[in-house]
């Protein structure tokens, strides 16, 4: 996303994606059992694979973002904001997962029934032909998928790193910040310190020199 990107439009991009992501896990559900557009399957099922991957993108996006919000309560309520989002988008991955290992069996069972009734002629061939093509083009979704859950991974990481190098930049600056309120405190007292030393020994030369005239003194009035 672009740099000035805000936390509410980052947030309602992934609302927007959440629906489409439903609605096309639905229709994916319907083909299940219809004849009708089976091949539109791979093609359905990668879009719907590659909104949720882009869905938990934005969540690290945000979550990146909502830790940087000065209010507390507001800060908590974004936080609550991404973790439903994020808990949605994990349940939306679920039943698409659910539904590729469905697909799949029924394809190799599909498979199997036509290379048993085959006997090996021009139809089951052609049969057989369309099942493979089917898996193929399933597999190379899946694949494309895994490669964009990968990427998004690495992206996810980095952004993690970069959050926790920024936490340590602020300990760090914290630290540097006591430090450095510490030693002025010090130079204060060492300061005061120098000062009432000073002010000692000048008490303390002036209590000798009156000593001294006092003791001259008693000794003419005495001799």
């Amino acid at each position: 996303m672009g740099g000035g990107t805000t936390l509410s439009e980052l947030y309602q991009s992934s609302k927007k994606l959440l629906l489409k992501s439903r609605d096309g896990l639905e229709r994916l559900e319907r083909l299940e059992y219809s004849s009708t557009s089976a091949g539109d399957s791979p093609e359905l099922s990668y879009s719907v694979e590659r909104d949720v991957s882009q869905i938990h993108s934005l969540c690290a996006n945000m979550d990146l973002l909502w830790r940087s919000v000065a209010n507390k309560p507001q800060r908590d309520l974004w936080k609550r904001k991404v973790e439903q989002v994020a808990e949605e988008a994990d349940s939306l991955k679920d039943s698409l997962d659910k539904y590729f290992q469905r697909h799949q069996r029924r394809m190799q069972e599909a498979h199997d029934r036509a290379a048993l009734l085959g006997r090996a002629n021009g139809e089951s061939s052609h049969v057989l032909r369309i099942f493979d093509e089917e898996a193929q083009a399933m597999q190379s979704a899946r694949n494309s998928s895994r490669m964009l859950e990968e990427a998004n991974a690495t992206g996810v990481a980095i952004l993690s790193k970069y959050a926790e190098q920024r936490d340590r930049l602020k300990k760090a600056q914290r630290k540097a910040l006591d430090v450095l309120n510490t030693l002025g405190l010090s130079n204060s007292v060492l300061r005061l310190i120098e000062r009432r030393n000073r002010v000692d020994q000048w008490i303390k030369y002036a209590g000798m020199a009156l000593s001294i005239i006092i003791l001259i003194a008693f000794w003419r009035w005495t001799r």
